[in-house]
């Protein structure tokens, strides 16, 4: 895994759990203060290690959003000074439990910006929770089971600070790999993406372009012997040129099409909904919710508009369905038309009879593990269905 991908989770991480560290323990210290209000005599302590304890998380956690980096980065002025507000609890509460709270948070505290190197800090902590305890028992001197209980607080700091460290570097670890699968998936699209495109490029303006260089390397010479071949040359090269330009602009057209924010069912209608403005001829649309993978819908949105292309070339048509239906891992385009029809037959049949369209769409379906079925009958239009998974 490469540099940035691991900074990354090594700032986003401790940054959170620093964050939420920092809010539970504002409210669990807080709610212990406030519990105190019934135990302690001189209650403006309680006020007062509520305002030291609120005005302090907040600066934190501003801190903490405004510059994570700084102070993951360089995390001991910020943990060392968070030490000297939990003296502060300490002070005002007379080692009562909002101190035990705190003292907690903070050990979780410097787990998440430490790690294991916040050890030292978690033992001094535990001594100094082990010196309050022991003040605080002989002044009340509570049972046994009160004693071993309060004499417990001091250890669950060091717990605390040990959970926060393990939790950090899981969620290190998580964002990271996270991260990586991401890269790797935007990785594999753009080489999908550009496999794809140059696929697209030789099968059609390259093949055009070939035609056009071998016309115009025998025009020259047909110039000088054969005057009227070389005009058949000349009217070659230039339909040839006009050709490629047509099939460069639907190729970035069917490029533009296919965007892979918008819905399925969008680029279906917009594709016939362009078909139908510049023909005349009425589309009657019917779309299931479906979301095939990339590489699929955007040969499926290309079959499409090659199947209108065919009805406008040569059926002859009034009217055109088209229908995309949900099946259990699987999806189905239908392109129906009441034109004139044809002899339908094999892929060799249509290849032999001129149909380079349909011989495209198979093409294209077997591409991504497609069916095709054609039928026609003349007189009695035609139906194209292209089945493809969903799954890849």
């Amino acid at each position: 895994m490469n540099g940035p991908l691991r900074n990354g989770g090594q700032l986003v991480a401790p940054a959170a759990i620093a964050r939420a560290v920092l809010l539970g323990r504002a409210v669990v210290t807080v709610t212990a203060a406030a519990a105190g209000l019934l135990l302690v005599e001189e209650r403006w302590r309680v006020p007062a290690v509520i305002a030291l304890v609120v005005a302090t998380t907040a600066v934190q956690v501003a801190a903490l959003t405004r510059r994570p980096e700084a102070l993951v980065r360089h995390p001991w002025p910020a943990v060392l000074a968070d030490l000297l507000v939990a003296g502060g609890v300490l002070a005002l509460s007379r080692g009562g439990m909002a101190f035990f709270c705190y003292s907690a948070g903070a050990a979780a505290l410097a787990g998440a910006l430490l790690g294991m190197r916040a050890l030292p800090l978690w033992v001094a902590q535990a001594g100094l929770g082990f010196a309050a305890a022991a003040v605080l028992l002989r002044q009340s001197r509570p049972s046994p089971e009160v004693t071993a209980f309060v004499a417990a607080f001091p250890v669950l700091g060091l717990l605390a600070g040990v959970g926060a460290t393990i939790a950090t570097a899981a969620l290190v670890r998580y964002v990271e790999l996270t991260v990586a699968v991401v890269a790797s998936a935007q990785r594999s699209a753009a080489a999908s993406e550009r496999t794809r495109l140059a696929r697209e490029l030789h099968d059609s303006v390259a093949k055009t372009l070939r035609g056009v260089s071998f016309a115009a390397v025998a025009l020259p010479q047909s110039l000088r012997r054969h005057p009227a071949l070389a005009e058949q040359l000349a009217d070659t090269v230039s339909r040839g040129a006009e050709v490629a330009a047509r099939e460069a602009r639907e190729l970035m057209e069917g490029l533009r099409a296919d965007d892979p924010g918008q819905d399925f069912s969008v680029g279906v209608a917009r594709a016939c909904r362009d078909w139908e403005q510049r023909t005349g001829t009425p589309v009657r649309l019917s779309v299931d919710d479906v979301d095939p993978p990339l590489e699929t819908r955007y040969e499926l949105l290309r079959i499409l508009r090659e199947g209108l292309a065919n009805v406008e070339r040569h059926a002859r048509a009034s009217r055109v369905w088209v229908q995309v239906t949900a099946h259990p891992g699987e999806v189905e385009l239908t392109v129906t038309d009441d034109g004139i029809g044809f002899t339908a037959g094999g892929l060799d049949e249509l290849r032999a009879a001129g149909h380079l369209g349909l011989v495209g769409v198979y093409e294209r379906a077997t591409g991504v593990g497609g069916e095709v079925e054609v039928r026609s009958v003349p007189g009695q239009g035609t139906l194209l269905r292209v089945r493809a998974g969903t799954t890849r």
